[in-house]
């Protein structure tokens, strides 16, 4: 069969990571197209929106730290950009973070999170419990102690989609509004892909931006097709009502029992608390034990979350990866290059994977700050790994 309506780029996936690949490509010049029945969709649409290179730090993630901060620094103008050229208000805040312990186990995970942060150069301030209930007065009496740190903000993931929507349409980016079934290979190289009808569509390069179901294309050879997961996560959504303002001026999180719960106020009035994480496969189902915990966990933390209207529930997938960072770039095979795996940071890291897949698909290599999240070091792991 053969291929129509051949394009320099060819984008399967139109979450934010596909939409601001297909944007950025689409503005060096490239005529894009993206494949995704619902375009602006995914797990933005379920994602709170925290841009917290500082606070998401874990131990053994310090490369991917190196990424994240790249990609916080780039916020700013990233979102002046994007609000000049669509007219959207994307809820970027820079209202910082408060991390805070509920009790001395807390406390002491938030002691080692704060001298990992200033190991790696960070910016956060310890404060005493009641140093915290002065910054966030809702704040439960019996907050130990936290970390405010300044430099992570926030932003609206559903007013991003929509605004990188906008931007891909101005810029001329084609939307194909079905489903990918498979990658198209021609002479040991991605040329296109088919869609659910049957009809091909032609690309000189194709991006794989599928998010949690980048793993699932048909049709893409086993030595490239990307080792990314579903991860559930479970979300919350509340109203604070006027009389009630300002709830909380930046966002709160904690560790309670084991488990990370967020609370990020909007300006809007919007409260969203989150996330769980679940290892469920493909299951999406909104549980009564999900919300019961997160409320829960939220109500330890700020007790007057009770009097707030319940206003939605969600559940998404995160797209996991092996390491739980992203993989960028282009792949063993010629012509396909992947946007996927970015796990808890898709949000944050959508401006530097844009800027890094466009300088890929206009000079077939990644910038050196993506460097280390090519696809090919999970490659490179299974080759080392074999007996001599």
């Amino acid at each position: 069969m053969s291929l129509s309506r051949t394009s320099d780029v060819l984008v399967i996936g139109g979450g934010i990571i596909g939409l601001v690949t297909a944007w950025r490509a689409a503005q060096r010049g490239l005529s894009t197209a993206v494949v995704d029945p619902e375009p602006g969709g995914g797990a933005a649409q379920v994602a709170a929106g925290m841009l917290a290179a500082v606070t998401e730090l874990h131990h053994g993630e310090q490369t991917l730290l190196g990424l994240n901060l790249a990609s916080a620094r780039r916020y700013p103008d990233f979102a002046a950009e994007l609000t000049e050229l669509t007219g959207h208000d994307l809820g970027y805040r820079r209202c910082g973070t408060l991390a805070v312990a509920l009790d001395a186990d807390d406390r002491t995970h938030l002691r080692e999170l704060h001298a990992l942060q200033r190991a790696s150069g960070l910016e956060s301030e310890w404060l005493s419990g009641r140093d915290c209930r002065r910054l966030e007065p809702m704040l439960a009496p019996g907050v130990r102690g936290g970390l405010r740190v300044d430099g992570d903000h926030q932003i609206d993931p559903r007013r991003l989609a929509g605004a990188l929507m906008a931007a891909c349409e101005q810029a001329g980016v084609v939307f194909h509004r079905t489903w990918a079934e498979r990658l198209v290979v021609r002479r040991d190289r991605a040329a296109g892909c088919e869609l659910r009808d049957g009809s091909r569509l032609g690309a000189r390069q194709v991006v794989l931006a599928a998010g949690s179901r980048s793993g699932q294309l048909a049709g893409v050879p086993d030595d490239v097709l990307p080792p990314v997961r579903p991860v559930k996560g479970q979300v919350v959504r509340l109203t604070v009502p006027k009389r009630y303002a300002p709830f909380l001026n930046r966002t709160v999180r904690a560790v309670v029992r084991g488990s990370q719960v967020y609370l990020v106020p909007r300006l809007s009035g919007e409260l969203v608390i989150g996330a769980t994480t679940e290892e469920l496969g493909w299951d999406t189902t909104v549980t009564a034990g999900g919300v019961y915990e997160l409320l829960r966990d939220a109500h330890e933390l700020v007790p007057g979350i009770t009097e707030l209207p319940l206003t939605e529930t969600r559940a998404g997938l995160r797209p996991g990866s092996p390491d739980n960072a992203p993989l960028l770039g282009p792949t063993e095979l010629p012509g396909l290059l992947l946007a996927t795996g970015h796990y808890r940071n898709g949000v944050l890291l959508t401006p530097v994977t844009g800027d890094a897949l466009a300088h890929a698909l206009t000079t077939g290599e990644l910038p050196e700050v993506a460097r280390p999240f090519t696809p090919r070091r999970f490659r490179t792991a299974v080759l080392t790994e074999l007996p001599a």
